[in-house]
């Protein structure tokens, strides 16, 4: 499985971008803004290309095994991302709720006129983690390459 997240605007607080899922528009994503030093909780992760497993320990499994009862078997969780640790795909709305993570949504707010903002979240990702815990489960590879193309 690949997914593709294309960072298409950013500002001093946010970065929206787009997610495919093996070459097809999939959602919305939000995440920090650039910062050319790394602060914690308000920086968003390097461009690059990175695996995908499932983290089932910490208080964020934790809290999404009791919010998704039905699917939840551990947090989307990208690998050996440069001077970052825990970083996953999840649910918010805006680039405060990431902390460094991709936030999902089937709508966005244009960051270049306003705040950035992702609509919908829970609803892109009930339908997102499923197919990615699944592969991963699995055995098959899962990666995603970020891109900034604007």
């Amino acid at each position: 499985m690949f997914l593709h997240l294309m960072r298409i605007a950013t500002n001093a607080e946010s970065t929206i971008g787009t997610l495919a899922l093996d070459g097809k528009f999939f959602c919305w994503t939000i995440e920090d803004a650039f910062k050319a030093q790394k602060e914690a909780g308000t920086t968003r992760i390097p461009p690059g290309l990175y695996e995908i497993k499932l983290r089932q320990e910490g208080g964020m499994t934790k809290r999404y095994y009791d919010r998704f009862p039905d699917m939840h078997q551990g947090m989307l969780w990208l690998q050996d991302v440069p001077e970052f640790s825990w970083v996953y795909i999840h649910t918010g709305n805006k680039a405060s709720h990431s902390e460094g993570c991709i936030l999902v949504g089937d709508s966005a707010n244009n960051n270049a006129i306003g705040d950035g903002f992702v609509g919908a979240s829970t609803a892109a990702y009930k339908r997102l983690y499923p197919q990615i815990a699944e592969a991963v489960v699995d055995k098959d590879p899962v990666k995603i390459l970020i891109s900034d193309i604007g």
